[in-house]
Protein backbone atom coordinates (compact mmCIF):
# COMPACT_ATOMS: atom_id res chain seq x y z
CA UNK A 1 0.00 0.00 0.00
CA UNK A 2 1.38 3.43 -0.91
CA UNK A 3 1.83 6.03 1.82
CA UNK A 4 1.14 9.77 1.49
CA UNK A 5 4.42 11.24 2.78
CA UNK A 6 4.98 14.95 3.36
CA UNK A 7 8.39 15.93 4.81
CA UNK A 8 8.39 19.66 5.52
CA UNK A 9 11.52 21.83 5.32
CA UNK A 10 13.94 21.81 7.10
CA UNK A 11 13.39 18.15 8.02
CA UNK A 12 16.49 16.20 7.02
CA UNK A 13 16.40 14.11 3.87
CA UNK A 14 19.02 11.76 5.34
CA UNK A 15 16.29 9.88 7.17
CA UNK A 16 14.52 7.16 5.20
CA UNK A 17 10.99 7.93 6.30
CA UNK A 18 9.52 5.09 4.24
CA UNK A 19 11.67 2.56 6.10
CA UNK A 20 10.68 4.15 9.40
CA UNK A 21 7.00 3.75 8.49
CA UNK A 22 7.58 0.04 7.82
CA UNK A 23 9.20 -0.27 11.24
CA UNK A 24 6.26 1.49 12.93
CA UNK A 25 3.76 -0.77 11.12
CA UNK A 26 5.34 -3.79 12.76
CA UNK A 27 6.18 -2.47 16.23
CA UNK A 28 3.32 0.01 16.75
CA UNK A 29 0.41 -1.64 14.89
CA UNK A 30 -2.23 0.71 16.35
CA UNK A 31 -0.75 3.65 14.43
CA UNK A 32 -2.49 4.43 11.14
CA UNK A 33 0.47 4.67 8.76
CA UNK A 34 -1.55 5.52 5.63
CA UNK A 35 -0.06 9.02 5.66
CA UNK A 36 2.73 10.88 7.46
CA UNK A 37 3.69 14.55 7.74
CA UNK A 38 7.09 15.33 9.28
CA UNK A 39 8.03 18.64 10.89
CA UNK A 40 11.40 19.37 12.46
CA UNK A 41 11.39 21.05 15.87
CA UNK A 42 15.11 21.69 16.36
CA UNK A 43 18.26 21.85 14.28
CA UNK A 44 21.95 22.50 14.87
CA UNK A 45 24.32 21.05 17.43
CA UNK A 46 21.66 19.78 19.84
CA UNK A 47 19.73 16.56 19.48
CA UNK A 48 17.33 16.72 16.54
CA UNK A 49 13.62 16.43 17.26
CA UNK A 50 10.89 15.72 14.70
CA UNK A 51 7.10 15.70 14.95
CA UNK A 52 5.55 12.76 13.12
CA UNK A 53 1.88 13.34 12.32
CA UNK A 54 -0.11 10.21 11.45
CA UNK A 55 -3.91 10.26 10.90
CA UNK A 56 -4.67 8.90 14.40
CA UNK A 57 -1.56 9.69 16.40
CA UNK A 58 1.36 12.09 16.76
CA UNK A 59 4.81 10.81 17.73
CA UNK A 60 8.13 12.54 18.37
CA UNK A 61 11.42 11.22 16.99
CA UNK A 62 14.70 12.11 18.72
CA UNK A 63 18.15 11.48 17.25
CA UNK A 64 21.69 12.93 17.51
CA UNK A 65 22.82 15.70 15.15
CA UNK A 66 24.24 14.69 11.79
CA UNK A 67 28.02 14.52 11.39
CA UNK A 68 30.63 13.63 14.00
CA UNK A 69 29.65 13.85 17.66
CA UNK A 70 31.84 13.51 20.78
CA UNK A 71 32.05 10.02 22.35
CA UNK A 72 29.20 9.28 24.78
CA UNK A 73 27.40 12.50 23.78
CA UNK A 74 23.85 12.54 22.41
CA UNK A 75 23.15 9.07 23.83
CA UNK A 76 19.65 8.28 22.64
CA UNK A 77 19.71 4.76 24.04
CA UNK A 78 20.39 6.09 27.52
CA UNK A 79 17.70 8.74 27.15
CA UNK A 80 15.16 6.13 25.99
CA UNK A 81 16.04 3.80 28.85
CA UNK A 82 15.84 6.67 31.33
CA UNK A 83 12.36 7.62 30.14
CA UNK A 84 11.29 3.98 30.37
CA UNK A 85 12.14 4.09 34.08
CA UNK A 86 11.05 7.65 34.88
CA UNK A 87 7.70 7.83 33.05
CA UNK A 88 5.86 5.29 35.26
CA UNK A 89 6.60 7.33 38.41
CA UNK A 90 6.70 10.80 36.82
CA UNK A 91 4.18 10.93 33.95
CA UNK A 92 5.28 14.44 32.90
CA UNK A 93 8.23 12.66 31.30
CA UNK A 94 7.13 11.52 27.82
CA UNK A 95 6.31 7.86 27.35
CA UNK A 96 8.89 6.17 25.10
CA UNK A 97 7.60 3.77 22.44
CA UNK A 98 10.49 2.48 20.38
CA UNK A 99 14.31 2.53 20.27
CA UNK A 100 16.24 1.47 17.17
CA UNK A 101 19.74 1.33 15.67
CA UNK A 102 18.90 0.72 12.02
CA UNK A 103 21.16 2.01 9.24
CA UNK A 104 18.34 1.43 6.78
CA UNK A 105 16.39 4.21 8.51
CA UNK A 106 19.16 6.66 9.40
CA UNK A 107 22.87 6.78 10.21
CA UNK A 108 22.51 7.03 14.01
CA UNK A 109 20.34 5.57 16.72
CA UNK A 110 16.95 7.13 17.45
CA UNK A 111 13.83 6.64 19.51
CA UNK A 112 10.13 7.50 19.35
CA UNK A 113 8.11 8.94 22.21
CA UNK A 114 4.67 10.37 22.87
CA UNK A 115 3.72 13.89 21.81
CA UNK A 116 2.66 16.11 24.72
CA UNK A 117 0.07 18.84 24.13
CA UNK A 118 0.61 22.34 25.52
CA UNK A 119 2.85 25.40 25.24
CA UNK A 120 6.59 25.79 25.75
CA UNK A 121 7.88 29.09 27.11
CA UNK A 122 11.14 30.48 25.81
CA UNK A 123 11.74 34.22 25.46
CA UNK A 124 8.14 35.42 25.85
CA UNK A 125 4.82 34.44 27.38
CA UNK A 126 2.18 32.73 25.20
CA UNK A 127 -0.59 34.87 23.76
CA UNK A 128 -3.12 32.48 25.35
CA UNK A 129 -2.08 33.72 28.80
CA UNK A 130 -2.18 37.46 28.23
CA UNK A 131 -5.55 37.73 30.02
CA UNK A 132 -4.56 35.52 32.99
CA UNK A 133 -3.79 37.46 36.16
CA UNK A 134 -0.34 36.85 37.72
CA UNK A 135 0.58 34.34 35.01
CA UNK A 136 4.37 34.81 35.51
CA UNK A 137 4.04 34.09 39.23
CA UNK A 138 1.91 31.02 38.52
CA UNK A 139 4.48 29.71 36.03
CA UNK A 140 7.25 30.29 38.56
CA UNK A 141 5.47 28.32 41.27
CA UNK A 142 4.52 25.53 38.86
CA UNK A 143 8.16 25.14 37.83
CA UNK A 144 9.30 24.98 41.46
CA UNK A 145 6.54 22.51 42.38
CA UNK A 146 7.36 20.28 39.41
CA UNK A 147 11.06 20.15 40.26
CA UNK A 148 10.25 19.49 43.91
CA UNK A 149 7.88 16.66 42.98
CA UNK A 150 10.57 15.06 40.82
CA UNK A 151 13.12 15.26 43.65
CA UNK A 152 10.67 13.83 46.18
CA UNK A 153 10.38 10.52 44.30
CA UNK A 154 12.03 7.76 46.35
CA UNK A 155 14.76 6.45 44.03
CA UNK A 156 15.34 3.32 46.12
CA UNK A 157 11.68 2.35 46.43
CA UNK A 158 11.29 2.55 42.64
CA UNK A 159 14.66 1.05 41.70
CA UNK A 160 15.87 4.29 40.13
CA UNK A 161 19.24 4.32 41.89
CA UNK A 162 20.48 2.28 38.90
CA UNK A 163 20.31 5.46 36.79
CA UNK A 164 23.66 6.56 38.21
CA UNK A 165 26.06 6.41 41.14
CA UNK A 166 24.61 8.65 43.84
CA UNK A 167 27.51 8.22 46.28
CA UNK A 168 30.20 10.79 45.55
CA UNK A 169 28.11 12.38 42.80
CA UNK A 170 28.93 16.01 43.55
CA UNK A 171 32.68 15.44 43.95
CA UNK A 172 32.80 13.66 40.57
CA UNK A 173 30.84 16.50 39.00
CA UNK A 174 33.18 19.18 40.32
CA UNK A 175 36.33 17.31 39.26
CA UNK A 176 34.90 16.41 35.85
CA UNK A 177 33.89 19.95 34.95
CA UNK A 178 37.23 21.33 36.09
CA UNK A 179 38.91 18.97 33.64
CA UNK A 180 36.55 20.08 30.87
CA UNK A 181 37.47 23.67 31.61
CA UNK A 182 41.18 22.96 31.45
CA UNK A 183 40.83 21.12 28.11
CA UNK A 184 38.96 23.98 26.45
CA UNK A 185 40.75 27.15 27.55
CA UNK A 186 40.83 29.81 24.83
CA UNK A 187 41.40 32.99 26.80
CA UNK A 188 42.78 33.14 30.34
CA UNK A 189 40.44 34.51 33.02
CA UNK A 190 41.69 35.54 36.45
CA UNK A 191 38.21 35.06 37.89
CA UNK A 192 38.60 31.29 37.59
CA UNK A 193 41.49 31.37 40.06
CA UNK A 194 39.03 32.58 42.68
CA UNK A 195 36.39 29.99 41.83
CA UNK A 196 38.24 26.71 41.37
CA UNK A 197 40.14 26.48 44.71
CA UNK A 198 36.99 27.48 46.58
CA UNK A 199 34.84 24.84 44.84
CA UNK A 200 37.39 22.11 45.62
CA UNK A 201 37.83 23.17 49.24
CA UNK A 202 34.14 23.46 50.08
CA UNK A 203 32.42 20.43 48.55
CA UNK A 204 29.45 19.66 50.86
CA UNK A 205 30.21 16.55 52.87
CA UNK A 206 26.68 15.22 52.95
CA UNK A 207 23.81 15.36 50.53
CA UNK A 208 20.53 13.62 49.81
CA UNK A 209 20.07 11.40 46.79
CA UNK A 210 17.31 11.97 44.26
CA UNK A 211 16.59 11.97 40.55
CA UNK A 212 18.61 14.77 38.96
CA UNK A 213 17.26 15.98 35.63
CA UNK A 214 20.42 18.02 34.96
CA UNK A 215 18.82 20.45 32.48
CA UNK A 216 15.65 21.56 34.25
CA UNK A 217 14.61 24.99 32.93
CA UNK A 218 11.43 26.62 31.72
CA UNK A 219 12.00 25.93 28.02
CA UNK A 220 12.37 22.24 28.82
CA UNK A 221 8.87 22.25 30.31
CA UNK A 222 5.41 22.31 28.75
CA UNK A 223 2.36 23.95 30.30
CA UNK A 224 -1.37 23.59 29.69
CA UNK A 225 -2.51 26.03 26.99
CA UNK A 226 -5.19 27.50 29.24
CA UNK A 227 -3.48 27.21 32.63
CA UNK A 228 0.02 28.51 33.53
CA UNK A 229 -0.22 26.74 36.89
CA UNK A 230 -0.34 23.30 35.27
CA UNK A 231 2.80 21.60 33.93
CA UNK A 232 2.02 18.88 31.38
CA UNK A 233 5.50 17.84 30.26
CA UNK A 234 9.19 17.86 31.08
CA UNK A 235 11.66 17.17 28.27
CA UNK A 236 15.36 16.56 27.45
CA UNK A 237 16.24 13.72 29.81
CA UNK A 238 19.54 12.84 28.14
CA UNK A 239 21.62 13.99 31.14
CA UNK A 240 19.33 12.60 33.84
CA UNK A 241 21.01 10.68 36.66
CA UNK A 242 20.73 10.27 40.43
CA UNK A 243 22.66 12.51 42.77
CA UNK A 244 22.35 15.69 44.79
CA UNK A 245 18.99 17.43 44.26
CA UNK A 246 20.44 20.85 45.15
CA UNK A 247 22.72 20.65 42.12
CA UNK A 248 19.55 20.39 40.01
CA UNK A 249 17.94 23.34 41.80
CA UNK A 250 21.08 25.42 41.25
CA UNK A 251 21.12 24.62 37.55
CA UNK A 252 17.55 25.87 37.28
CA UNK A 253 18.46 29.04 39.19
CA UNK A 254 21.49 29.72 36.99
CA UNK A 255 19.29 29.65 33.88
CA UNK A 256 16.64 31.69 35.74
CA UNK A 257 17.64 35.15 34.49
CA UNK A 258 16.82 38.31 36.42
CA UNK A 259 16.43 41.91 35.21
CA UNK A 260 19.84 43.54 34.99
CA UNK A 261 21.83 40.34 34.42
CA UNK A 262 24.89 40.89 32.22
CA UNK A 263 24.93 39.40 28.72
CA UNK A 264 25.50 35.64 28.80
CA UNK A 265 23.93 34.46 25.57
CA UNK A 266 21.19 32.72 27.59
CA UNK A 267 17.53 33.52 27.00
CA UNK A 268 14.85 33.22 29.65
CA UNK A 269 11.44 34.78 30.05
CA UNK A 270 12.07 35.00 33.81
CA UNK A 271 13.82 38.35 33.39
CA UNK A 272 10.45 39.88 32.57
CA UNK A 273 8.21 41.50 35.16
CA UNK A 274 6.19 39.32 37.51
CA UNK A 275 8.41 36.23 37.71
CA UNK A 276 9.97 35.00 40.91
CA UNK A 277 13.50 36.19 41.61
CA UNK A 278 16.14 33.49 42.05
CA UNK A 279 15.82 33.94 45.80
CA UNK A 280 12.04 33.62 45.64
CA UNK A 281 12.33 30.42 43.61
CA UNK A 282 14.90 28.92 46.00
CA UNK A 283 12.77 29.71 49.03
CA UNK A 284 9.64 28.30 47.35
CA UNK A 285 11.56 25.09 46.62
CA UNK A 286 12.66 24.82 50.26
CA UNK A 287 9.06 25.28 51.37
CA UNK A 288 7.80 22.69 48.88
CA UNK A 289 10.36 20.00 49.77
CA UNK A 290 11.44 20.83 53.31
CA UNK A 291 15.07 20.70 52.20
CA UNK A 292 17.75 22.80 53.83
CA UNK A 293 19.13 25.23 51.24
CA UNK A 294 21.68 26.87 53.53
CA UNK A 295 24.52 25.96 51.14
CA UNK A 296 22.67 26.78 47.93
CA UNK A 297 25.21 29.51 47.12
CA UNK A 298 27.86 26.79 46.65
CA UNK A 299 25.71 24.90 44.17
CA UNK A 300 24.74 28.07 42.27
CA UNK A 301 28.40 29.08 41.99
CA UNK A 302 29.15 25.68 40.47
CA UNK A 303 26.11 25.90 38.16
CA UNK A 304 27.27 29.21 36.68
CA UNK A 305 30.77 27.79 36.28
CA UNK A 306 29.38 24.72 34.52
CA UNK A 307 27.37 26.78 32.02
CA UNK A 308 30.47 28.90 31.37
CA UNK A 309 32.39 25.72 30.55
CA UNK A 310 29.64 24.51 28.22
CA UNK A 311 29.89 27.78 26.29
CA UNK A 312 33.68 27.64 26.43
CA UNK A 313 33.70 24.20 24.81
CA UNK A 314 31.69 25.63 21.90
CA UNK A 315 33.94 28.72 21.79
CA UNK A 316 37.01 26.47 21.73
CA UNK A 317 35.67 24.55 18.73
CA UNK A 318 34.83 27.82 16.95
CA UNK A 319 38.31 29.20 17.73
CA UNK A 320 39.91 26.07 16.22
CA UNK A 321 37.77 26.38 13.09
CA UNK A 322 35.77 23.20 13.74
CA UNK A 323 32.51 25.19 13.58
CA UNK A 324 31.91 28.42 11.68
CA UNK A 325 28.78 30.09 13.08
CA UNK A 326 29.65 33.80 13.42
CA UNK A 327 27.45 34.11 16.51
CA UNK A 328 30.00 32.11 18.46
CA UNK A 329 32.55 34.89 18.11
CA UNK A 330 30.83 36.69 21.01
CA UNK A 331 30.81 33.72 23.38
CA UNK A 332 33.87 35.03 25.20
CA UNK A 333 31.72 37.86 26.61
CA UNK A 334 29.10 35.46 27.92
CA UNK A 335 31.74 33.15 29.42
CA UNK A 336 33.37 36.03 31.29
CA UNK A 337 30.03 37.27 32.64
CA UNK A 338 28.99 33.78 33.74
CA UNK A 339 32.25 33.40 35.67
CA UNK A 340 31.56 36.76 37.31
CA UNK A 341 28.11 35.45 38.26
CA UNK A 342 29.79 32.41 39.79
CA UNK A 343 31.91 34.69 41.99
CA UNK A 344 28.83 36.66 43.02
CA UNK A 345 27.09 33.41 43.93
CA UNK A 346 30.14 32.31 45.94
CA UNK A 347 29.95 35.58 47.86
CA UNK A 348 26.21 35.09 48.54
CA UNK A 349 25.31 38.12 46.43
CA UNK A 350 22.79 36.24 44.26
CA UNK A 351 20.91 34.11 46.80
Amino acid sequence: MSVALNVETPSETKINWEQLIEKIKIQLPDVDTSSLTVKQFTAGYSNLTYLLCFPNKQLVLRRPPFGEVPPRAHDMKREHNTLSKIHPVFPLAPKPYLYEEDQNVTDKHYYLMEKKEGVVIDGSMPEEWKHIKNAPKKVSQAAVDTLGSLHNIDIYQHGLDSLGRPEGYLKRQIEGWLKRYERSIVEGNDTVQEIIPWLLANIPSHSEHSIVHNDFKLNNMMFAKDNPEKAVGVFDWELCTVGDPLSDVAGTLAYWKEPGDAETGLISVTEKEGFYSRRDAAEAYAKKTGRNIENIHYYVCFAFFKIAVILQQIYYRWHKGEISDARFSRLGIGISNLLNQAVRAKNKEII
